[in-house]
């Protein structure tokens, strides 16, 4: 795990809750049996809420959750130096790639189109940038614009060719971070694992949240008054309160990939989406972009900064 990409996603936990952005189950329908299971996904806090008339068998499905949990992070953590998204950042190529990142991208180009480019997976240059000019003590008025040009260079999902035997970067320096839809990723393959085995009513919260059943969850967003009910929806909320590079907060985690700046429209933007995927990526994406897409299921509020 390294000491910046651990900071991020930690941080960012943080200081989303001290300012009131995080989604919070508020209630849930009962049924005979409730198994819950409280850890941690790609460094975030982590919930699973099972429903089953069987406890053990609910229990050894929380496990296997659990355990496909840790797998899929083994795949596509940056905070893992051997996961294969590590490895393909360090190297710039990876032969053979696990079906799960070459999927997850797939997505991400899905993604990418629908917001304009202003969801981009090969963003990180541009974090680097901003991160080690902070830390370094640099200038209050962020790097200079030379450095952020030469990072944008870096920067685009069209110079990223998948398939299934090869990813690989078509510029020196390139660099993945997942971070925008990797946790709603994993909560829907988590999701799909529990209602294939016959599961009907469960909350997977992965980072980004997803229920699942008949009857609708309500879920909360922390310091409003709002509450939405999911039916077999999914929902995710991104803000640039949640992280800033620097201490007055003109700097924050949403950059634009297009330009490399660091604008901050929209306090806050929450998605609700068919799948945890969507909902993660499009809160990310339309963070920055000036239109919303329109995508069958997809239900958009932006509160304006």
């Amino acid at each position: 795990m390294t000491t910046e990409a651990f900071t991020r996603r930690r941080t960012l936990g943080l200081l989303a809750a001290a300012a009131g952005l995080p989604l919070v189950l508020r209630a849930s329908r009962a049924t005979a049996e409730v198994v819950t299971w409280h850890g941690r996904a790609l460094g975030a806090p982590a919930t699973l809420v099972l429903h089953h008339p069987d406890r053990t068998v609910a229990e050894r499905l929380v496990a296997a959750s659990v355990a496909e949990l840790e797998r899929l992070e083994s795949v596509l953590s940056l905070y893992r130096p051997e996961s294969a998204v590590s490895e393909l950042n360090r190297v710039g190529a990876l032969a053979a790639p696990p079906a799960e990142l070459v999927a997850i991208l797939d997505d991400c180009r899905r993604f990418h189109a629908a917001t304009g480019g202003a969801f981009d997976p090969t963003v990180q240059p541009l974090w680097r940038l901003y991160a080690g000019h902070f830390a370094a003590g640099g200038s209050p008025a962020g790097p200079a614009p030379a450095d952020v040009i030469a990072a944008r260079g870096k920067v685009g999902l069209d110079a990223v060719s998948v398939s299934p035997e090869r990813i690989a970067f078509a510029r020196p320096g390139m660099a993945l971070t997942l971070n925008g839809i990797a946790q709603g990723w994993i909560t829907d393959r988590i999701a799909e694992r529990l209602r294939a085995a016959g599961v009907t009513s469960t909350l997977v919260d992965m980072g980004e949240i997803r229920g699942i059943g008949p009857h609708p969850w309500q879920v909360g967003i922390a310091g409003t008054d709002e509450v939405v009910a999911l039916t077999d929806r999914a929902i995710a909320t991104s803000s640039p309160q949640g992280f800033a590079f620097d201490a007055a907060g003109r700097f924050t985690h949403i950059i634009d990939p297009r330009t490399g700046a660091t604008p901050a429209r929209f306090s806050r933007v929450t998605v609700t989406a068919p799948s945890a995927a969507a909902a993660d990526a499009l809160s990310t994406g339309l963070a920055i972009a000036a239109e919303l897409p329109v995508m069958p299921g997809v239900s958009v509020e932006r509160v304006a900064s």
